[in-house]
């Protein structure tokens, strides 16, 4: 066991262990630590924690100081310089005819680097724009390619629920998501209605996943045989939520309609299984 703080560096970011170093530190403090990428200004996500050591990347980095107010000024005065950094790039990449798109410019906490994110179709040949931006901002450049995901994330915007994107607000980090979770969780297969706004599949399908699998244990599929109070039937229609099945029963004629019963009230005989077939696989493969 050792004791830890967990540190973000972005706004629902990853969460990274330091050691404390023997200090006491709340949720919300503001520290400064030595990372892979320099000294860095970070917010504890996590107070003073013991966790076991197989939870733990060593060796494992002590925390340089809480931050003074000198050190928010600068993280205050690096904004301001993004902003303006954010302008000239744009700019910059205009100049050099580039297909590419410009989404967030990041300074290091000493101000030793300049990252600048960016999404782009294909590769990008940007080692001109980097040799051109190094003699305007006299500093270690960097041009980081992003997914659209990871746009959404740093952009941030509303979902199709209404709410800001989950992965904007509370997701730390993103899970892969396959189009056989929309299956199960028994949604239209159209990219509609189970696309965010960064045009992949939503990431509530991946967090939601787990109590549906839970469901589905106890649920018949549809194409299962259950036995009823009015005989055998089969099942044409599920609502996991609800814990509804509609049955076409087998004593009817087969224009009559399902009838609906509750999961607790039937037996399963055969149950039927969930199938995603390669041309749905093909469809939606750019999806996920």
């Amino acid at each position: 066991m050792a004791e830890v703080i967990g540190v973000r560096f972005k706004n629902v970011g990853k969460v990274y262990y330091f050691d404390p170093d023997n200090n006491k530190l709340d949720t919300g403090d503001m520290v400064i630590v030595e990372t892979a990428r320099g000294i860095e200004c970070g917010e504890v996500a996590m107070a003073n924690k013991e966790v076991g050591n197989d939870e733990i990347v060593f060796p494992l980095k002590k925390l340089i100081r809480k931050a003074t107010k000198e050190d928010l000024e600068r993280i205050k005065n690096n904004e301001e310089k993004e902003k303006e950094a954010l302008k000239i790039c744009e700019q910059k990449i205009k100049e050099h005819n580039l297909e590419m798109k410009l989404v967030d410019v990041e300074y290091s906490f000493d101000n030793s680097k300049l990252l600048f994110y960016f999404t782009a179709d294909g590769r990008v040949d940007f080692r001109a724009l980097v040799k051109d931006l190094a003699s305007v901002f006299r500093t270690r450049i960097e041009l980081r390619q992003i997914g659209v995901r990871d746009e959404a994330k740093m952009l941030g915007t509303l979902g199709a629920c209404g709410r800001a994107c989950c992965c904007s607000s509370f997701l730390g980090e993103f899970q892969p998501v396959s189009i056989k979770m929309a299956k199960e969780q028994g949604l239209s297969l159209s990219p509609v209605k189970i696309s965010g706004t960064c045009g992949r599949l939503m990431c509530c399908l991946k967090y939601e996943q787990e109590a549906y699998i839970d469901l589905l244990k106890r649920t018949p599929k549809v194409g299962a045989i259950v036995k009823t109070n009015l005989g055998k039937g089969r099942v044409v229609d599920v609502n996991l939520l609800t814990g509804t099945l509609k049955v076409k029963m087998d004593n009817t004629p087969d224009e009559a309609a399902p009838q609906t019963f509750n999961v607790k009230d039937v037996k399963l005989v055969k149950d039927g299984f969930i199938k995603v077939d390669k041309k749905e696989m093909d469809e939606f493969k750019n999806l996920e």
